[in-house]
């Protein structure tokens, strides 16, 4: 079988710029996955670019031809009804293809996952199924945070065009409401900081509260996203420095102009790491960037910020400090 690739699946829910970003923000991806000076790859994991692309690649087409599989036709014309066939055997089948073909499933959501799909393979990339936060969250609806007043404030922030969000005290505000007041309640340490609503509101697109919450829980704890928004910011400071250190890496002519600019990469990349860019992308785009984080962890973040970047650099390196702000809000 081959595989798809990330613009042949489902363009027709996407613009052509979208699919472009897309395109380039991949290439980005991998460029990056086998750069051995990388400070992401080489701080956390020393043999992960051992192998070369193209050994990479061969050993996918080896993997991608799985024998429960290998009668899937790969018609162009069938692609679509292929995709689903294939989904549905990865999600049933969930536990022996993550534990046997990890790679292969790594690429397939990289290719980009069915929208249908999303929330089963989400709360499988967050073993939901293993979590005790569901039972909780029923809980915690019964009891009050101190949080409550500042969640109010902000609810009507989060998202507020999108349809689901923008009615005052709607259904999708009250959803809102409930599954970060309950995150509230369950690390109170972290409490609630703002970035933490486009999350969950993300997540509320996709599956019901119960659900929303136990992924949330996941992300939070397991994905150690919860230390971004410790009240010393510790975790938040490190990923900045080490984002300054990929800037300097890959985009040097960039990171000498930013220097002279005293443009401080915190100025522009925190929200990207505390909202995981649900801020600032399209939702197509925002849904495959969970896609990716849920699979990859955070150095999928690290990895398109700095393609964003590159994408921009001709644009930023004329800029000054006050309008490159300006642009990398709007990202």
């Amino acid at each position: 079988m081959t595989q798809p690739s990330a613009q042949q699946l489902y363009v027709s829910d996407m613009t052509d710029d979208e699919i472009e970003l897309l395109k380039k923000l991949e290439e980005a991806n991998r460029r990056i996955e086998y750069d051995t000076k990388s400070p992401v790859n080489t701080t956390q994991n020393p043999l992960a670019n051992l192998r070369s692309p193209e050994s990479y690649h061969e050993q996918l087409r080896q993997d991608s031809v799985s024998s429960d599989l290998s009668n899937v036709t790969t018609d162009s014309d069938a692609n679509l009804e292929n995709e689903w066939i294939i989904w549905n055997k990865i999600i049933n089948n969930w536990s022996i293809y993550i534990k046997k073909k990890p790679q292969w499933i790594k690429d397939m959501i990289r290719a980009n996952v069915p929208i249908h799909f999303r929330p089963l393979v989400w709360q499988c990339l967050a073993k939901v199924n293993t979590s005790t936060a569901r039972e909780k969250y029923i809980d915690y609806m019964k009891m009050t945070s101190s949080c409550e007043k500042i969640i109010r404030r902000d609810i009507s922030r989060t998202y507020p065009e999108h349809e689901f969000f923008k009615e005052k005290h709607g259904i999708g505000q009250e959803r809102l409401f409930n599954v970060i007041k309950a995150y509230s309640l369950f690390d109170r340490e972290v409490g609630y900081c703002q970035g933490i609503g486009f999350i969950v509101g993300l997540l509320l697109m996709h599956m019901p509260e119960e659900e929303a919450f136990a992924v949330l829980v996941s992300i939070m704890q397991d994905f150690s996203m919860r230390d971004m928004y410790k009240p010393d910011m510790f975790c938040l400071c490190l990923c900045m420095y080490q984002l300054e250190c990929m800037i300097q890496e890959f985009l040097p002519d960039l990171y000498r102009h930013f220097q002279t600019e005293n443009f401080n990469t915190s100025m522009y990349a925190s929200s990207w790491f505390l909202t995981l860019f649900t801020t600032q992308f399209p939702l197509n785009i925002v849904s495959h960037v969970m896609d990716l984080f849920l699979s990859e962890g955070i150095e999928i973040i690290f990895r398109i910020a700095i393609a964003l970047l590159e994408i921009h650099q001709n644009e930023l390196m004329v800029l000054s400090m006050e309008d490159m702000l300006k642009v990398c809000i709007i990202y």
